[in-house]
């Protein structure tokens, strides 16, 4: 299990005006800004992103490598996803495929993808199996 992941962008405003449009509708809706400051010698500014008391999303100023990282994002229905998907897309996002079942994972399996705006491969995923009934 994963505690946190730090993804490192072109344009932190740009970034964060991203996903403050698209996380919400994942229930992603706690933000905090981190001056690298208060760590040790050479930590980055953050830009944090979490849901339930716990950051676990952030974004750092950098040079981006957008084949380096993919993440897939939870939704809690296939509702959620195609709302996810449009929501990427008005904010900016590139489609990499429409939301609809992944038959090549398991016919439960739905979600969407799309790439942010630094070319960051972004899945919204509903797997129906993990939600119970």
């Amino acid at each position: 299990m994963l505690d946190h992941i730090f993804l490192t962008v072109s344009d932190t405003a740009r970034s964060v005006a991203f996903y403050e449009k698209v996380l919400p509708l994942l229930g992603i809706t706690a933000r905090l800004d981190y001056d690298g400051e208060d760590g040790p010698q050479g930590h980055p500014d953050l830009k944090g992103f979490g849901a339930n008391g716990r950051m676990f999303f952030w974004l750092r100023q950098g040079a981006a490598a957008p084949s380096a990282v993919h993440v897939g994002f939870v939704a809690d229905s296939e509702a959620m996803v195609n709302a996810v998907h449009a929501e990427a897309l008005a904010a900016g996002a590139a489609e990499i495929h429409a939301p609809g079942p992944q038959l090549h994972y398991d016919p439960r399996y739905y979600a969407a993808q799309v790439r942010d705006p630094d070319g960051y491969s972004l899945e919204f995923v509903f797997k129906s199996w993990q939600h119970g009934s």
